[in-house]
């Protein structure tokens, strides 16, 4: 092996591949656990632990990915991206023609014995490319046309994914919005995003039910078109600093509403989701209209903020409706607490909070949780392997597992932070926000504040789609750290 590949793996940043490495071996003796029964001759027979070996070689081929990784020169990671993103773009639209159903999707092609998963490397492609327009000379994020290209970049993806009927995965994208808010980003985006994602909740959750016993007006419709004015008012006082207009507009907002309430209540019943709407479309028009006399765009665009604000609370409920799966809104309702079925859709994580919550603070013991062995828990080696944590190694175990992420997230972050090549700090942050996502979305499904997507455990999840994915988006950054590292020390 050439000094120059010396060089690199003594560069490979050390407690970034302890952490990576203890994660596979806490994963592959969960999954082993999760896939045991008390059966006689368990131990010598291949079938019946066949999940925890094939576990064991995808763990081996992904050893073997980083060393490759490592060893390939880490140029070529921005040389090639957009090459690497179009060949998987091309091999998920291929996905949706050529993959057999599979539990209601069309994403896994199958080769022989082995399934892959297009979606999970789409991934590491897609962090591969953002990274580079990011990091192209010359590139900002202050104008609509570099957000169209970044944005086209990462929806495609989604677009498709969709297409494959993977919802799940396909929201794992949206986690590109961590990187994209380094960059440049202005706050207010993910702030309306985390407001979109309000307004669904509400739209959805308060569908038909009535207001004040009204059976023309929705609970939901009333608190969501509320909500997008209120915004519009914060927009006008963080951005315009118009207080006196902004409580003009309040006063007039809420006297319309409350001589539309009390005309329905003493007099005739008023079609009230119609009125609700026209009255906020009506705060849009003005804004619009005061910006175009005061010649100050910064109203206008609030006004249109106004109107898609309706539109997507409109459109909310007929995407729900009309557009995900049966089994995906009984998943929405369930946690949203809008529906109880501890025998049907919400049988997965109502078992799963059982396997937990028995787990205690010091858990049962390795190959002693009876709610897993017992098969009590669905998928318990792969999106719920989490409750075999909880039910055998209690809070405690839990905890560390939890820990041990948060060690990982804070490690990439430094390492991303210390780049001087803009393209590896970029993609380092792809790679962080990817991860998060994972962490959140699974473990809060498994205990049941989000709603069940089946998205796996980064490396504790059976799979080798995933495992190989996540090896490919760490092992990538740590090339690029690693070549980093060595051509400081080299001018040092």
């Amino acid at each position: 092996m050439s000094k120059e590949h010396n060089s690199i793996f003594a560069a490979i940043d050390r407690p970034t591949v302890i952490i990576y490495l203890l994660l596979l071996i806490v994963g592959w003796f969960n999954i082993y656990s999760a896939s045991y029964d008390y059966s006689p001759g368990f131990f010598l027979d291949f079938e019946a632990h066949r999940t925890a070996t094939m576990q064991l070689i995808w763990i081996g081929v992904g050893l073997v990915t980083a060393l490759c990784i490592t060893l390939i020169d880490s140029s070529y990671y921005s040389q090639l991206a957009y090459i690497i993103y179009g060949c998987i773009i091309l091999l998920l639209i291929a996905t949706i023609f050529i993959a057999p159903d599979t539990k209601g999707s069309h994403s896994w092609l199958y080769i022989g014995p082995v399934a892959i998963q297009p979606a999970e490397f789409g991934k590491f492609a897609t962090s591969l490319a953002v990274a580079k327009m990011l990091s192209e000379e010359g590139f900002k994020l202050n104008n609509f046309r570099s957000y169209l290209r970044v944005g086209l970049l990462i929806l495609l993806p989604i677009g498709i994914i969709v297409l494959q009927q993977e919802t799940g995965s396909a929201l794992v994208y949206f986690s590109f919005i961590l990187v994209l808010y380094r960059r440049g980003l202005p706050g207010l985006i993910p702030v309306l995003g985390a407001a979109a994602i309000l307004l669904f909740i509400l739209v959805i959750k308060y569908s038909g039910i009535p207001f004040l016993e009204s059976n023309d007006g929705e609970l939901g419709v009333m608190i969501s078109m509320f909500i997008v004015f209120l915004i519009s008012l914060g927009l006008l006082i963080g951005y315009r600093k118009d207080i006196r207009l902004a409580l003009i507009m309040l006063v007039s907002y809420v006297g319309i509403v409350g001589l539309i309430i009390a005309i329905d209540r003493l007099f005739v019943a008023l079609p009230l989701n119609t009125l609700f709407t026209a009255t906020t479309a009506i705060a849009a028009v003005f804004l619009v209209v005061w910006g175009i006399a005061t010649r100050r765009s910064s109203y206008a665009w609030i006004g249109l903020f106004i109107v898609s604000g309706i539109a997507f609370c409109l459109f909310a409920n007929y995407f729900f409706e009309h557009i995900l799966q049966n089994y995906q809104q009984m998943r929405i309702k369930v946690a949203f607490g809008m529906e109880d079925d501890p025998r049907g859709v919400g049988y997965n994580v109502n078992q799963s909070k059982i396997a937990i919550g028995s787990g205690g603070l010091l858990g049962k013991g390795f190959l002693h949780g009876t709610q897993t062995k017992l098969k009590y828990v669905p998928e318990q080696a792969t999106d719920f392997i989490f409750c075999t944590i909880g039910e055998e190694y209690g809070f405690v175990g839990c905890l560390t597992i939890i820990v041990l992420y948060a060690a990982l997230l804070m490690r990439l972050i430094t390492l991303a932070e210390r780049q001087h090549q803009m393209f590896a700090q970029v993609y380092g942050y792809c790679v962080v926000g990817i991860i998060l996502f994972h962490l959140i979305v699974n473990i809060g499904m498994v205990l049941g504040l989000t709603p069940v997507i089946g998205i796996p455990l980064p490396f504790l999840s059976y799979g080798g789609s995933s495992m190989l994915s996540f090896t490919l988006l760490i092992w990538i950054f740590l090339r690029l750290n690693a070549n980093e590292q060595s051509s400081y020390s080299a001018k040092g």
